[in-house]
């Protein structure tokens, strides 16, 4: 089967994956299905769900493609029984690019002597190489490219006597980020990193569905299935649901957490809460700040569509200039061009993206996105509205300049690559060929996220690596391929 091909969102960041897991509540395989569908914005390729049903056992389904096109089949949800089930959605940032390998696709599933166990992993482990180069050395056979199936074999080699405590000494050799959910014959597990990079929530539904536990890597996955958002998984915390109820631990050593701050930029559904703010509304707050710090005399603001509408919204309430959806995005464009021509691929954005001409001619427009990655993108656009007859072309991005790769579950490409890391404004304005071209300040940013006086450099409240350098884990599998970590001023 051939895999999604999206010619014109190669300029964006993308994260890793979304997890989710409910225990109590039959056919639970079909709330899973409908949570990966609210989270399917965090990846695309390849979806899969394992269940557990007490007569029958485990039983796993792995596709690639939208959660859509492949688990809303009664057919084959029907193989899927049982009361507890977790699922996940993948985008590849580690294991083979393009999940062109099923045995790539989460949850992974493994029997040990206590019993059958799967595991879906967010995030990605920095000293995989290492982990993996030891293990096998050891006589662990891999099945997989993927990182997460490191933690499947730490965990095999583990002498403790539950699965549970079994991946608490699993994910103490581990570096990196990760939320983790995971399940037993009998268990809904959750376990979030020390620093919390990647989001985890704890929900539950109503009495008339008995009260079922639910884990998912966002809140508007709760809302899909009707289910209570209960409280974020702490950083270092794992959570442990049986219908007994819930068991908290802490298998980590205590540190400052340093949340993904691009989750909030960009990554997460802006209907989504986290940290006890609406993804939303601190969108809209950067667009505040960017008004502030960076104004200019024009006709309109307008977003690129979809990511930079609640920035956009919040750049006009600030300026006072009208806000208008000067691009319109097709909302279809998915399957139709699966394997496009290189006549259509050479389209780029006008696959997705249309100007509306009529409101553009002749007007000083402002144009509002997430972040510049490669640049190629905002090239395109400019060229649209120009093609349009805008008289001038302002970008403003609600996201400092991207200078440095990720490496904590998403896909950044090799800082060579980056705009930002081998161009000044200036350079990159002149690239893109606008009139102007402004970045929201990191402390601006972090004043959207109502950290009242900026970014602290001696101790930031978030993970900020992409823009600032600042890795609070540090890269040990890229560090030995060569990477080079920023030298301290």
């Amino acid at each position: 089967m051939s895999l999604p091909v999206f010619p014109n969102d190669d300029d964006k960041l993308r994260e890793e994956c979304g997890v989710f897991g409910v225990i109590g509540v039959q056919e639970a395989s079909n709330f899973v299905a409908l949570g990966l569908h609210a989270l399917q914005h965090r990846g695309q390729e390849a979806a899969g769900i394992v269940a557990y049903d007490a007569k029958l056992g485990f039983s796993s389904e792995r596709r690639f493609g939208y959660v859509r096109d492949n688990f809303t089949s009664a057919s084959l949800m029907e193989t899927l029984p049982g009361d507890l089930a977790i699922g996940h959605v993948r985008y590849s940032t580690a294991g083979s690019k393009g999940a062109t390998q099923i045995r790539d696709v989460q949850p992974l599933f493994a029997e040990f002597a206590m019993g059958g166990a799967a595991i879906a992993h967010n995030g990605n482990l920095t000293n995989a190489n290492a982990l993996r180069e030891e293990l096998i050395g050891r006589g662990s056979i891999f099945q997989s490219g993927s990182d997460t199936e490191c933690i499947i074999h730490l965990m095999a080699r583990s002498m403790q006597k539950t699965i549970p405590e079994r991946i608490k000494d699993a994910l103490r050799l581990v570096e990196g980020a990760f939320s983790i959910v995971s399940m037993t014959r009998s268990k809904l597990i959750g376990v979030r990193d020390p620093l919390g990079v990647r989001p985890l929530m704890l929900g539950r539904l109503g009495p008339e569905l008995n009260g079922a536990w639910v884990l998912s890597s966002e809140t508007c996955a709760f809302d899909i299935i009707g289910a209570e958002f209960i409280r974020e998984v702490e950083p270092g915390e794992m959570v442990i649901c049986s219908p007994e109820g819930i068991e908290s631990v802490f298998p980590f050593r205590r540190t400052a957490p340093r949340f993904c701050i691009f989750e909030k930029v960009y990554f997460s559904r802006p209907d989504s809460v986290i940290g006890g703010q609406s993804v939303y509304e601190t969108r809209r707050r950067i667009g505040v700040e960017l008004a502030r710090e960076a104004p200019v005399e024009a006709d309109l603001v307008c977003p690129v569509p979809d990511s930079g509408t609640p920035a956009a919204i919040g750049y006009s309430q600030e300026s006072g200039i009208p806000y208008a959806m000067g691009i319109i995005r097709n909302q279809y464009m998915g399957r139709t061009f699966i394997e496009p021509t290189e006549q259509i691929r050479n389209m780029g954005v006008r696959l997705k993206l249309n100007v509306n001409r009529a409101l553009i001619a002749g007007k000083r427009v402002i144009l509002v996105d997430d972040s510049v990655v490669r640049g190629t993108t905002s090239r395109k656009i400019r060229e649209m509205l120009e093609d349009a007859g805008a008289a001038e072309v302002h970008f403003r991005i609600a996201s400092p300049p991207t200078m440095w790769p990720c490496f904590y579950g998403v896909d950044t490409p090799d800082r060579s690559k980056l705009l930002a890391a081998n161009m000044s404004e200036e350079e990159m304005r002149a690239f893109v060929g606008v009139d102007s071209l402004k970045f929201v300040s990191l402390d601006g940013l972090y004043r959207a996220c109502e950290q009242p006086d900026g970014r602290d450099p001696a101790q930031p409240q978030f993970c900020d690596a992409c823009f600032s350098g600042d890795y609070p884990v540090r890269p040990s599998d890229r560090i030995e391929q060569g990477f080079k970590l920023k030298v301290p001023a």
